[in-house]
């Protein structure tokens, strides 16, 4: 079982694997987007505060996902031209993947997992679901599809993270 967010490899949109530990030391959202999403213009949200807090530690790593009504049908680099024409996006986005069940890409069933809802594991329940991941590789918080990136809440969530040392860079 994995103890952290740095136990786990992802597929960039290029295809090669990605090691999370790369992201030691920083503050992550993870989110799972899509471009015919009713919520997609959260993805200015996200740019926006990505450019906000990345001087500090902050990143946003975008998991597209089609698994909600095929709201993501673009691949490869045009998921990342989408984004980037359309919004501005700055952050890191990876492959599209699975992000619910037992097919979900083994990073989201850890997500689920580790912020489980009474017995039941925490899948995206949409496009854009949040969690937030401290500079120890932990899950701290998570937030629903329709709480906008920018939010008070995730923001101080954010902002909380941020203040703290990682376990790394304690003395």
């Amino acid at each position: 079982m994995a103890k952290s967010i740095y136990d786990f490899e992802v597929k960039g949109l290029d295809g090669k694997s990605v090691k999370l530990s790369n992201y030691k030391g920083k503050v992550l959202m993870v989110v799972n987007i899509a471009s015919r999403c009713g919520l997609t213009p959260q993805l200015d949200s996200l740019g926006k505060i990505y450019e906000k807090y990345r001087q500090q530690g902050f990143e946003i790593l975008a998991f597209p996902s089609n698994e909600f009504s095929g709201q993501m049908p673009e691949n490869g680099d045009a998921i990342q031209e989408f984004c980037s024409i359309n919004y501005g996006a700055q952050f890191k986005i990876f492959a599209k993947g699975k992000v619910k069940g037992n097919e979900a890409q083994p990073l989201y069933q850890y997500l689920a997992e580790e912020t489980k809802i009474m017995f039941r594991n925490n899948y995206p329940i949409w496009n854009f679901q949040k969690y937030i991941v401290d500079r120890n590789g932990r899950v701290v918080d998570w937030f629903n599809p329709w709480k906008v990136p920018d939010s008070d809440k995730i923001t101080e969530t954010i902002e909380k993270c941020l203040k703290e040392k990682g376990v790394e860079n304690k003395n």
